[in-house]
C-alpha cells in the first residue's frame, strides 16, 4: 500500500520563542512543518532539526506570503499564525504612529495575509485547524500598552469573524491567548534594554515558557475533527489577571 502523505503544518514566526517551540511540538506529533520567519538562518536550523521545510517569510509582504503559500503546497492541515510582537510602552499621548502601524501590520494584517493565501490549501484538507496566537492583551487594557492592546484585540476580532465566515466548512478556528510568557526575545524586542526586559519577570515564580504555549497548540491541533476550542487563555499561576501579578515565592522547592 502507498504510504499516506504526511499532514502539513505551517507555523509563522518560527525563528524563536513560541513559534519555534510550536514547530517542534507539531513535528513530534508527526506533522511535516513549514517553518516560516524572516531570519533565514534560524528557520533553516530549526527545519533541519525537526525534518521540516524552511521558508524565509515576512508576513507584512504580500509577495513574501504568496511565496510561503507556494512552498506549503496544495494541502495544509494546520496553520499557526504566530508571527507578532510588541514595540514600546508609550502612553497614547506620546505614541509613535509608526510603532502602532508596525504592530497592527504584523499581528493583524500579517495573520490576514497568511490566512487568505493558505485558505485554498486548508480547504483541500479533510479537516483543518487555524490557530491564531493572541494574548491576554486582547482581553483588557493597560497604560502604555495601547498599540499592542489594539493589535491583539484586532486579532481576536479577526478570529471570531473568520470562525463565523467558515461555519459550514470543516475548518476549525482557535485563538490562544497567553499571559506572561518568558521567552528570549519578546520583552527584549519590545523594550530594547536587557535590564528592563529582565525586570518584567523579576521575582515571578515560574512564568510560562514557550513550550507551555506550544503544548496548547499541539493539543488543539490534534483534537477530534468535530471539536473546536474557540479561545484558550493561559496564564502562569502567579498571574491572576492582566493587572494582578504575584511577585515572590509561590511554590515549595
Amino acid at each position: 500500500m502507498p504510504t499516506p502523505p504526511s499532514r502539513l503544518a505551517v507555523v509563522t514566526g518560527a525563528s524563536s520563542g513560541i513559534g519555534a517551540a510550536t514547530a517542534r511540538a507539531l513535528a513530534g506529533e508527526g506533522f511535516r512543518v513549514v517553518c516560516a520567519a524572516r531570519r533565514t538562518d534560524r528557520v533553516e536550523a530549526l527545519a533541519a532539526e525537526i525534518g521540516g521545510v524552511a521558508v524565509t517569510c515576512d508576513v507584512t509582504s504580500d509577495e513574501s506570503v504568496q511565496a510561503l503559500a507556494a512552498a506549503a503546497g496544495p494541502r495544509v492541515e494546520v496553520l499557526v499564525n504566530n508571527a507578532g510582537g510588541a514595540v514600546g510602552l508609550d502612553r497614547v499621548e506620546d505614541a509613535a504612529v509608526a510603532d502602532w502601524q508596525q504592530m497592527y501590520d504584523v499581528n493583524v494584517l500579517g495573520a490576514l495575509r497568511v490566512t487568505r493565501a493558505l485558505l485554498p490549501a486548508l480547504r483541500a484538507a479533510a479537516d483543518a485547524v487555524i490557530v491564531n496566537m493572541g494574548s491576554t492583551a486582547g482581553r483588557g487594557v493597560y497604560p502604555g500598552g495601547g498599540g499592542y492592546v489594539v493589535a491583539k484585540h484586532g486579532l481576536r476580532a479577526l478570529s471570531e469573524t473568520l470562525r463565523q465566515e467558515l461555519n459550514g466548512e470543516p475548518i476549525r478556528v482557535t485563538e490562544i491567548a497567553p499571559g506572561m510568557v518568558r521567552t528570549e526575545e519578546f520583552s527584549l524586542n519590545r523594550l530594547g534594554d536587557p535590564e528592563r526586559a529582565d525586570a518584567i519577570y523579576a521575582d515571578v515564580d515560574e512564568p510560562l515558557v514557550a513550550e507551555d504555549v506550544a503544548e496548547a497548540v499541539r493539543w488543539v491541533a490534534t483534537l477530534p475533527r468535530h471539536v473546536n476550542i474557540d479561545e484558550l487563555v493561559i496564564r502562569p499561576v502567579a498571574q491572576a489577571a492582566q493587572h494582578q501579578l504575584h511577585r515572590g515565592p509561590l511554590f515549595d522547592r
